[in-house]
């Protein structure tokens, strides 16, 4: 039985679509699972990761004023961030990553393991939330995140 990022690969190399990806929490582990696969470089066109919220103003171009009033954990900045990801690279399919993986940092209106992604195409993007538990642990935490991207991707595939 293949895993969610060779199903995943599959799909993409069948399709001949190619794929970015933009991460702020996950910190380059989503584009490392994808680099993981063999012939990945037939659809990976770009991964970035943007941690500062300089960087996903400059490079993305998320405005300053999401930034200021929903902040970088947000749907509306991974909505920007995937968008302006599209933007940038005009792949077929964009995916960005943000959220608080811990174990400081979070607040009682954005607590540790709050987790945002947007999958974006030239049609269509699909904004999703994940809260995980506060004490699991931050490596722990991206890991799981990062799986539960893959099978929203595999979903927003249509398998």
């Amino acid at each position: 039985m293949t895993t969610t990022i060779e199903e995943i690969a599959k799909i993409l190399i069948d399709r001949k679509l190619t794929i970015a990806t933009v991460e702020s929490c996950t910190g380059g582990l989503l584009s490392s699972k994808f680099t993981d696969v063999s012939g990945s470089s037939a659809f990976i066109h770009l991964n970035l990761v943007t941690y500062s919220n300089e960087a996903k103003h400059k490079m993305l171009g998320v405005r300053n004023e999401t930034l200021e009033n929903f902040g970088a954990v947000s749907e509306e900045c991974a909505y920007e961030m995937a968008s302006g990801l599209y933007n940038l690279t005009n792949a077929d399919i964009c995916i960005s990553t943000t959220g608080i993986a811990g174990p400081t940092g979070g607040t009682i209106e954005k607590p540790v393991g709050l987790m945002y992604s947007t999958i974006c195409t030239k049609d269509k993007a699909v904004t999703f939330q994940i809260n995980m538990h506060p004490e699991i642990q931050r490596i722990e935490m991206k890991e799981w995140f990062v799986q539960a991207v893959l099978e929203r991707l595999l979903n927003f595939l249509g398998n």
